[in-house]
């Protein structure tokens, strides 16, 4: 057996994980999000810790009572934003999240001065406010002496790794955004110097190797209530950990994470950089060779929901009454689903991008607004999985999978089945499959992937809603010279 761990967002989720996929016993702990003005988003490095402390040591103490061995400790979790620690592990000021928006300023400048274009051309990586590259150059300008004071600069998952290992160390899927060079997984020190950080290369942890281990130190051990020495792997992040775990497997197929993100990526055997193409989205290096995945991820997913859902006073386990009370296409009411303080990443990077409700009127329900917000979620999903380029069978998890209601929307929205795993933890499935893989002991994936329902769309609906598609398309098209003008 695996320990599976999920550093996500919002919950840390740790699974007893069979070779079969299926989770023994999962406990969980929800995690802050510490929101702060000027955009800044940030989390607090002991609490994460401690988060992954408790749920791990509930399950080790499971196992205890099944009486089979644990094999290895596999972690996987939220990527982007800026994790600042120094030798020891210790957090050199709070972590920067993902859905920071403090470094709209910098993608700015560099949206005008061809730097974003430039890194663009060189990593295909489209960067956005909060990612790496705008964030060291923010830190480097406002708060230099961080940068003085650390010895790395990295990811949730690596930060985790290296207090419970003493490895400084990032999975080349965490460093694929945005100076990786992704087939040769190596640093483009081209885009390092465009984006004027060149001098703190010496913060960036080499790759680690495919199928790379680590091992568990005693004092870790100890408060984790595992063995001392036991095989720990690191990544990869939860996008292509959920990928992986919920079934994709063949080049042209996709994954969609329907969570605090909406996370939208495509399977390829090779990386196809179009120079000229829009500056967003990033390719990610995997554990599997020759296989990479171009990813288009939307700022925020059941966000959006989590919104509207409070906006009209309504709980999240009314999800499927309400969209029950409203037809396709919300008695006209339609929605664009960009509520990020920070904008949009993909499938267009505009950090002041914002969401917006049309066709209101005084007949219009709390069922319309619900169900016009998940329309939009999932025009937002097709938009970025045609990006990405996909050709064959869609995946689905995340939070907003569970919804059979909103799972329906998906599949009719894309117009093909989409399959849903029955085990909820696939982001910890895809960072166990990775740990057996590096133990030489690989699972039968084809096995994994057929541990799912699959939900078919309606024809009719199909129909509807790809006139609803060239719609959306139109109005964002619309709204985009509006948010450059209140910019």
């Amino acid at each position: 057996m695996i320990v599976g761990v999920d550093v996500g967002t919002s919950v840390t989720k740790a699974s007893l994980l069979n070779r079969d996929g299926t989770a023994l016993v999962t406990h969980s702990k929800r995690s802050t999000l510490n929101r702060l003005p000027g955009g800044r988003v940030e989390q607090d490095l002991e609490e994460v810790i401690g988060s992954v402390i408790q749920v791990v040591r509930e399950v080790a103490a499971a196992a205890e009572q099944v009486g089979e061995p644990i094999e290895a400790l596999a972690i996987t979790g939220q990527g982007d934003g800026l994790w600042l620690r120094d030798h020891q592990g210790q957090q050199v000021g709070p972590a920067i999240s993902w859905l920071d928006a403090r470094a709209a300023d910098v993608l700015d400048r560099w949206a005008q001065s061809g730097v974003q274009r430039r890194v663009f051309g060189l990593t295909g990586s489209g960067m956005f406010p909060g990612s790496a590259g705008p964030l060291l150059a923010h830190l480097a300008g406002h708060s230099p002496e961080r940068l003085e004071r650390a010895a790395v600069a990295g990811y949730c998952v690596d930060a985790i790794v290296q207090r419970f290992t003493g490895e400084i160390t990032v999975d080349a899927s965490d460093a694929s955004l945005p100076f990786l060079d992704v087939p040769s997984r190596s640093y483009s020190q081209e885009a390092l110097q465009a984006c004027g950080v060149a001098e703190y290369r010496r913060l960036l942890a080499e790759p680690a190797p495919p199928d790379k281990l680590f091992a568990l130190d005693s004092k870790s051990a100890k408060e984790l209530g595992l063995p001392a020495g036991l095989p720990v792997s690191a990544g990869p992040f939860d996008l292509p950990a959920c990928a992986f775990g919920s079934g994709v497997s063949n080049v042209g197929d996709g994954s969609l994470v329907i969570g605090t993100t909406l996370g939208c990526q495509v399977l390829r055997d090779e990386v196809a950089i179009d120079p000229d193409g829009e500056v967003a989205g990033m390719w990610l290096a995997t554990p599997l060779p020759q296989r990479y995945l171009r990813v288009m991820p939307a700022m925020v997913g059941t966000a959006n929901l989590d919104w509207v859902l409070s906006m009209v006073g309504a709980r999240v386990d009314q999800l499927e009454t309400l969209l029950g009370n409203s037809k396709p296409g919300a008695d006209g009411v339609s929605a664009l689903s960009f509520l990020s303080s920070s904008g949009e990443r993909a499938p267009f990077v505009e950090p002041h991008a914002r969401g917006q409700f049309t066709g209101l009127s005084l007949e219009t329900t709390q069922s319309d607004l619900v169900r016009a917000m998940c329309e939009a979620v999932a025009y937002a999903a097709r938009h970025n999985l045609e990006t990405a380029g996909l050709t064959g069978e869609v995946s689905a998890c995340g939070g907003g999978a569970r919804s059979a209601a909103w799972s329906q929307i998906f599949a009719d929205v894309l117009g093909r089945p989409l399959h849903v795993p029955h085990e909820e933890g696939v982001g910890a499935r895809g960072a166990a499959m990775t740990a057996w893989d590096s133990l030489g002991e690989p699972v039968d994936r084809e096995k994994w992937a057929a541990a799912r329902r699959t939900v078919v769309p309606h024809p009719s609906a199909v129909e509807f809603y790809e006139r609803g598609y060239r719609e959306y398309l139109a109005s964002i098209e619309r709204a985009r010279p509006l948010w450059g003008a209140t910019s």
